[in-house]
């Protein structure tokens, strides 16, 4: 079991995505705890690393915890993304091990990690991405 932290950040029925150098799928910006770290703690250092913008720690929101096949790992290697929303000061730009940022729709789906796919589902469902 891969444990992971996310950001979900939607703006216009478009969700903030992010892709790792080498890598062919996007996901949602984020990554695993280092040791003694909370959910939030993870979250804010995670996104400052990776996007490169301030998280606004007292406006974190849980936004669900999404299960699946990890994307470029061993069939039955499950990633569990605990993801969260939450308001920031900065500008994205991709920073550290990302290659790209970009804002996606409903349509993009097939371009996101299988995990991501859940939680486009998520969304949709919701009316947050039509």
């Amino acid at each position: 079991m891969i444990d992971k932290i996310a950001w979900i950040h939607v703006v216009d029925g478009r969700v903030l995505a992010a892709r790792s150098r080498g890598k062919d799928k996007f996901y949602l910006p984020g990554g695993k705890r280092e040791p003694g770290e909370t959910d939030a703690e993870t979250l804010v250092r995670e996104i400052r690393e990776e996007l490169g913008v301030e998280i606004v720690a007292g406006s974190i929101t849980p936004a669900g915890t999404f299960e699946g096949q990890a994307h470029g790992h061993a069939e039955g290697t499950v990633v569990r993304t605990t993801a969260y929303s939450a308001e920031y000061r900065g500008t994205p730009r991709a920073c550290a091990e990302i290659e790209e940022i970009a804002w996606l729709t409903y349509a993009d789906r097939p371009r996101v990690s299988l995990v991501a796919q859940l939680v486009f589902d998520h969304l949709h469902e919701a009316g947050q991405l039509p």
